[in-house]
């Protein structure tokens, strides 16, 4: 039962394994290599990565508005249908019946007073910052709202889009 032959096949077969496990294991640290690589002494940390330059948050904005078309413009030749679209964000505020919903009602919006609509509970910043909403007054707004009237109660995060902005606003003076 046990002869020669059976422990030198027993003997291959652990050979083999081995050899087999040393084949993986050297496969797979040269796939995934965790050392340094010839990138540099040993011990010494490298940045793993590079690096993304961006522009800063205060400057990139204005650059990028600077880069494109004016308010002016893009507001000439803006689409009150479009804008109707665009107005569907502004609908879980806004009324346009006359009646005021958790915002105010937008009806006759442009060229009113900022804080006009009677009745209506503005934040103390809104009710102070006076001015009438041009359309750039609203564009600048609905830009930006919290950026632009610090503290007031508009959650809404803002139209990143002139396109949008001016189409919205056209559909607005419309009605």
């Amino acid at each position: 039962m046990f002869d020669t032959m059976t422990m030198v096949k027993a003997f291959g077969w652990l050979c083999g394994a081995l050899l087999i496990y040393l084949l993986i294991n050297w496969a797979g640290e040269s796939l995934y290599a965790m050392d340094a690589g010839n990138h540099g002494e040993e011990g010494e940390e490298h940045v793993q990565g590079y690096a993304i330059e961006v522009a800063s948050a205060e400057g990139g904005e204005a650059a990028e508005e600077e880069s494109g078309p004016s308010f002016e413009e893009v507001f000439a030749s803006a689409d009150a249908a479009a804008g109707e679209k665009v107005f569907g964000k502004c609908k879980a505020c806004h009324k346009l019946d006359g009646t005021d919903g958790t915002g105010p009602h937008l009806d006759g919006v442009v060229n009113r007073d900022i804080g006009g609509v009677g009745g209506f509970s503005y934040s103390s910043a809104m009710a102070e910052h006076g001015g009438t909403w041009t359309p750039e007054e609203l564009s600048a707004f609905l830009a930006n709202p919290k950026g632009y009237i610090s503290g007031t109660k508009m959650s809404f995060a803002g139209l990143k889009k002139i396109e949008d902005r001016a189409n919205v606003i056209a559909y607005l003076q419309a009605q």
